[in-house]
């Protein structure tokens, strides 16, 4: 498949001179990876080409035969005014900019510049373009308030409202070249949403995912970047980085907060330029690939306090989207009870079996501190060792009380719930308690109450008869 072009929209650019058509666009797209590039040499065409093509941004000569660029500028203004112009002239003449940009030009170059400058402006209108699309299509989206493409999100067992809006937000943004950042607890489906991401995006190329975790600064860049033959101790072979792997797809990069501070402003660099070194080259690679970021930490408050570089969090955060944990949306509970026992069944080689009524009950009583990985582990456990028809309730009690039991452990030493009573509770008192606290997370439902205290339901009526 053909690489994807970038921008998304066309790049127009007006001159009579062939050689300065050639130039820029080989610079444009060696500096800043530009490659949807049309020329024109005359003038003339300018409005019919506009008429026929999606252009987003003109690169407009002044002096030119037949039509220049001062007779051409207003009349691109009147009849496309979402079309940005860079004027290009010969000459730098202070007069002639202010009144260009008086006509609504975007900026004015003059050839002699330098490269970078030049560059830099072309880069900002590109940007400047792809956040207009972008707002657009998210007001777009608002408004019509359904998904366009629901089958890239169906790994996604859902029905909550939020995570809907999320789905929307992934959609209108999926074609910005711009980093993405999924923050979430560890467990919410952060992977899932950059894969929808990635899907949307529409790009040719591969999703290449790698956990940052524990990564040192060295391993990072030899990671990412890649080496050349010879870089150091060992390096018998040149070996492609992550980056070029990632070409023409989506570069995912998870646990993005525990970052070392070196590694961090290596990403920087790369997100700024768009370009790379790999290690023991001096040759610059070009960045072809969206990068996607996720974390479980707190990116806004690590920036703050300088655990987080600020820079490198702002960049990052262009398009940020937040997943809920799963005791957000307990709605969702039933269907994961559902979908996870069909899953666990199928790789099982089981039949489906049947779960007790009260389960679902049971499990939205419960807060998931590992999101839905762990109502997945649980329900997977429980088909492994299920026999009868009737899904037994035992190993998600166990699986229950065993992780408030290790909350419990990594509480403080001193943490007792009379500890700060001036007068103990009675046996009675503190039963009476219990009690009430299990039949409430129950929902009033005995049988679950009963297995919560671990005592028998009659145990557990002579106690409510006697508190009544």
């Amino acid at each position: 498949m053909n690489p994807k072009p970038y921008p998304s929209f066309g790049i127009l650019l007006v001159d009579d001179e062939p050689a300065w058509l050639m130039s820029i666009s080989v610079t444009m797209e060696r500096c800043c990876g530009v490659t949807n590039v049309i020329t024109c040499q005359d003038s003339r065409q300018v409005m019919n080409i506009l008429e026929r093509t999606d252009i987003g941004l003109i690169l407009l000569d002044l002096v030119m035969p037949h039509m220049g660029g001062e007779e051409l500028l207003p009349l691109i203004r009147e009849r496309h005014p979402e079309i940005a112009v860079i004027v290009i002239s010969g000459m730098n003449q202070l007069e002639t900019a202010v009144r260009c940009v008086k006509m609504g030009a975007f900026d004015y170059y003059v050839k002699t510049d330098e490269e970078d400058r030049l560059m830099g402006g072309i880069t900002r209108a590109i940007r400047m373009i792809e956040l207009e699309h972008e707002n657009r299509e998210m007001s777009q989206y608002i408004l019509d308030g359904a998904l366009k493409h629901p089958a890239c999100f169906s790994g996604i067992v859902t029905a909550d409202r939020a995570m809907q809006s999320i789905f929307s937000y992934i959609e209108a943004v999926a074609q910005s070249p711009q980093p993405l950042l999924i923050s979430g607890e560890s467990g919410v489906g952060k992977e899932q949403i950059a894969q929808a991401a990635h899907t949307l995006s529409g790009c040719s190329g591969p999703l290449v995912a790698v956990n940052v975790a524990g990564l040192d600064d060295t391993v990072f860049a030899d990671t990412l970047f890649g080496h050349v033959r010879g870089a150091f101790t060992g390096a018998d072979q040149a070996r492609r980085g992550m980056v070029e792997e990632a070409t023409d797809g989506t570069l995912f990069l998870d646990e993005i907060g525990d970052l070392s501070m070196a590694s961090q402003v290596k990403l920087l660099r790369l997100l700024q330029e768009g370009e790379y070194f790999p290690l023991g080259s001096d040759r610059p690679k070009r960045l072809k690939a969206r990068v996607i970021v996720a974390t479980h930490h707190n990116l806004a408050a690590k920036q703050v306090t300088g655990a987080f570089r600020r820079d490198l969090y702002y960049r990052l955060c262009t398009h940020h989207v937040q997943v809920p944990p799963l005791r957000e949306r307990k709605g969702d509970i039933p269907l994961l009870l559902d979908h996870f026992l069909r899953t666990a069944a199928r790789e099982l080689g089981k039949k489906k079996p049947t779960p007790p009524k009260e389960l679902a009950q049971l499990l939205s009583s419960y807060d998931f501190p590992g999101n839905v990985r762990e109502l997945r582990a649980m329900i997977f456990d429980a088909v492994s060792l299920h026999r009868e028809k009737i899904l037994s309730m035992d190993s998600f009690l166990k699986a229950i009380g065993r992780s408030a039991a290790e909350r419990v452990q990594e509480a403080p030493p001193d943490h007792n719930p009379f500890a700060a009573s001036e007068k103990l509770p009675t046996f009675n008192e503190a039963a009476d308690l219990l009690v009430t606290e299990a039949m409430k997370r129950s929902q009033g439902n005995q049988s679950m109450a009963a297995r919560m205290l671990g005592i028998t339901q009659s145990a557990l009526c002579k106690r409510l008869k006697r508190t009544r």
